[in-house]
């Protein structure tokens, strides 16, 4: 006979009664299937049905997702929690026909795996949102079907800060699932205070390269019993997750104030360069950036300007969002269901191909996720790195990366370079797990800009 005990409360039993678990199991005949945290089978990570923790498409007719702050297009994911502050999240379908999408949100530990939390430990009310509003495309090239909503609303809230996972699905006519995109978000109760600053790096190798993000946490009665325990640092740089900074452990403690202020180069990061941008808001006419625009019966072009190596060049100051994106255009009144496909054609001129790695484009618009959608091909015959990607009407930045062989964090100043003076934003985020509680909560955020006067 086995007996089989449901995931969540084994989570609990190997938390909080772990000892008497065993002994009771040491005790009996029966069969026990029992553990704590298991790793993912690598096969199933690459399955269609495997939901990754993570900002990822798992369909390629699903376009243009967006996640943002109700009323700020181009703030960081990050809400308050108990306040009236929503989130809007927007999707195409390329395959055009309605379908019924579906919406629930996980949360997860500051590491990003599943907490071990019940769903209505962390939601009150349905843990299921159907997505209602659709427009179909009008008068396009590019047929779909544009979706949005927004969360929490009056149907169900959320009750602990943290990690959260918002995961988008259909159901095929048997009932299965069918993952649409995932993307992460944050939920802070702010309970103590963050203060920073963005400088060059005090170490004298990289002073002329990189960029040094010291700050302190101010606790102002905040009980932590264990600041070097209790306490998770997570530093962003242009919300990228790949090249977070995630160890760092305060230099000093005095009082109700976490230091970390480091001049070893512990907190640094690479100064990059002002991303490149291209303006695709019309069709009718030709940014800067922007070389030639051709159509056909059903796709529009767009060839961008040859982009050159900036490994060695000076640094020239240039007006940049950090890497986000906008979506907009200004040939029609709205971009959701009016708003036309092109696909973007970037060549980079380069010698020889690269050894270490594959070179990619990368930024905001997917999320700084290395896929074969946006990986660059080497032209032996023109010499250089090509790609053409498929975006909507909008406004983008992004960055030549390479992605070492064997590696998930991207290194942009293989081909973009790294000065000190980079306009950068930085975001802080500080997490806390009490002695015996099963999440970590959010309970403060900063966000900061390097080269500000």
């Amino acid at each position: 006979m086995k007996l089989l005990i449901p995931e969540a409360w084994t989570r609990r039993i190997c938390l909080k009664t772990g000892f008497l678990l065993l002994l009771i199991l040491s005790m009996t005949h029966y069969s026990y299937g029992v553990t704590c945290y298991s790793a993912p089978d690598t096969a199933d990570f690459y399955s269609e049905s495997f939901v990754r923790n993570d900002n990822f498409v798992y369909q390629k007719y699903i376009q243009a997702v967006e996640l943002s702050r109700v009323g700020f297009e181009l703030a960081d994911p990050i809400i308050t929690l108990n306040s009236d502050e929503q989130f809007r999240a927007g999707f195409d379908d390329l395959q055009g026909s309605f379908k019924q999408y579906f919406y629930q949100v996980q949360h997860c530990d500051a590491d990003w795996e599943k907490s071990a939390l019940w769903t209505n430990e962390y939601i009150e009310g349905i843990d299921e949102g159907q997505v209602e509003k659709f427009e179909t495309s009008f008068n396009t090239r590019t047929s779909y079907t544009h979706y949005e909503f927004q969360f929490p609303d009056e149907r169900f809230k959320i009750t602990k800060s943290g990690n959260y996972i918002l995961r988008v699905f259909s159901r095929n006519p048997e009932g299965s699932e069918i993952n649409a995109f995932t993307r992460r978000f944050l939920v802070v109760d702010p309970k103590v205070s963050v203060n920073g600053s963005i400088g060059r790096a005090g170490t004298s190798e990289e002073y002329e390269t990189h960029q040094e993000v010291d700050f302190t946490i101010h606790t102002a009665g905040f009980r932590i019993d264990s600041p070097y325990q209790d306490i998770k640092v997570v530093i962003l740089q242009n919300w990228r997750w790949d090249n977070a900074l995630t160890t760092l452990k305060p230099y000093m403690v005095r009082n109700e104030v976490l230091d970390y202020n480091f001049d070893n180069g512990t907190n640094q990061f690479d100064g990059l360069n002002e991303f490149r941008r291209f303006d695709l808001k019309s069709m009718k006419f030709l940014s800067e950036r922007v070389r030639e625009i051709t159509y056909d019966d059903t796709m529009f072009y767009a060839k961008l300007w040859d982009s050159p190596k900036r490994t060695y060049k000076e640094y020239t100051i240039d007006d940049d969002i950090n890497g986000k994106f906008l979506l907009k255009t200004e040939d029609e009144p709205s971009v959701s269901n009016y708003g036309e496909y092109a696909y973007v054609k970037f060549f980079l001129p380069y010698e020889a191909p690269v050894v270490e790695g594959n070179l990619y484009v990368a930024g905001g618009f997917n999320c700084w996720q290395y896929c074969p959608e946006n990986k660059m091909q080497y032209n032996y015959r023109r010499k250089g790195y090509e790609a053409s990607i498929l975006f909507k009407q909008g406004y983008y930045n992004y960055l030549y990366v390479m992605l070492p062989n064997n590696s998930k964090t991207g290194d942009a100043s293989w081909v973009e370079g790294n000065h000190s003076e980079t306009r950068n934003g930085y975001t802080i985020l500080v997490y806390h797990r009490s002695r015996g509680e099963l999440y970590d909560e959010l309970i403060a955020t900063g966000s900061f800009e390097s080269g500000k006067k």
